[in-house]
């Protein structure tokens, strides 16, 4: 009996010596690999997803394609990637807005790993800001918070309706005790023409679109989403730092069809890791749209995303409510 229990422990020893080494080992990427990102070409999403690919083809020899796939509120775009193989030769590139705001506002029934494995948080967008247009006169905060209270309902915020911007701005009002009057003015693109025009007062937007518009005055940053200053973005300070405790910066996520190899989804996070480590990658950062390098390997990815989902489904009913 003891021989047999010995030889038990040993064969289970080796199994799990040689599966480590399978994971190690395994042969991935072998071709190109198919990135479905749930937005249009030239906003951030796509941004961060093609400095990505372009690095990792660096280091692996092995082109990453970008597919740009865009409607629905990035459901079309997570269903093509949950009825691929999960051979690790197609992925998802998106960002919470996906992935968990489309939960709290009810567009999806199901919870951001429910259908897709998370192998990473590549990045995270700390250069979204509230910008205000030049005829609003908002400068910062609390020039919002007095009309705003003074003039229920006449300050104007354009956003997507039920998206991740419209969710910024009921966070910001809600904290403030304020009553915006929210408009479906379209992307980011869309956003920018409306500042200008002076047809809404306000929009959260990346900061890289509109840097040069701060610079020339046709419109004020009112305050940066970041947890903490991001200092790429200069003297903008945070809505913390505006006597208002909140914030809502905007991880990207790389995940794969559920069921997909382990080993591929530590390889493309070590891939990741190794990515942020480039200053190369650091710059092209920086200078496209004023963020800093973050990374999130696989476990820390997922504890991440669930204390962000935690946070945001507190304001599920006002979300639905308003949409």
């Amino acid at each position: 009996m003891k021989k047999l229990f010995g030889f038990t422990l040993m064969a289970a020893a080796v199994a799990v010596s040689t599966s480590a080494l399978a994971q190690a080992d395994v042969k991935w990427p072998t071709k190109p690999v198919q990135v479905i990102v749930p937005a249009g070409a030239g906003g951030d999403t796509d941004f961060n997803a093609r400095q990505f690919a372009r690095y990792f083809e660096k280091i692996t020899g092995k082109p990453m394609v970008v597919t740009n796939v865009n409607g629905g509120g990035g459901t079309i775009a997570m269903s093509q990637v949950q009825s691929a193989a999960p051979d690790g030769n197609t992925l998802f590139f998106g960002h919470t807005g996906m992935l968990i705001v489309n939960e709290v506002s009810g567009l999806i029934d199901y919870k951001f790993d429910a259908k897709m494995d998370i192998a990473c948080i590549p990045a995270v967008d700390k250069g979204v800001v509230l910008a205000a247009g030049k005829k609003s006169g908002f400068k910062n905060v609390q020039d919002v918070v007095t009309k705003a209270k003074a003039q229920p309902g006449t300050v104007i915020y354009g956003t997507e309706m039920g998206g991740f911007s419209h969710l910024q701005g009921l966070m910001f009002a809600k904290q403030a005790g304020v009553e915006l009057k929210f408009v479906d003015v379209g992307s980011a693109s869309d956003k920018i023409t409306s500042l200008l025009g002076g047809r809404i007062d306000l929009a959260s937007i990346s900061f890289g679109p509109v840097k040069d518009y701060a610079s020339t005055g046709d419109m004020a940053m009112v305050a940066q989403y970041s947890k903490e200053r991001n200092p790429l973005l200069g003297d903008i300070k945070t809505f913390n730092e505006q006597s208002l405790k909140f914030d809502m910066e905007k991880p990207y996520i790389i995940a794969f069809p559920k069921g997909t190899n382990p080993a591929i989804i530590k390889k493309i996070a070590d891939i990741g890791q190794q990515i942020t480590k480039d200053p190369a990658y650091a710059k092209a950062l920086e200078d496209g749209f004023k963020q800093p390098v973050s990374f999130y390997h696989t476990k820390e990815a997922i504890a991440e995303l669930n204390k962000v989902r935690d946070d945001l489904m507190q304001y599920k009913d006002l979300l639905r409510q308003k949409k």
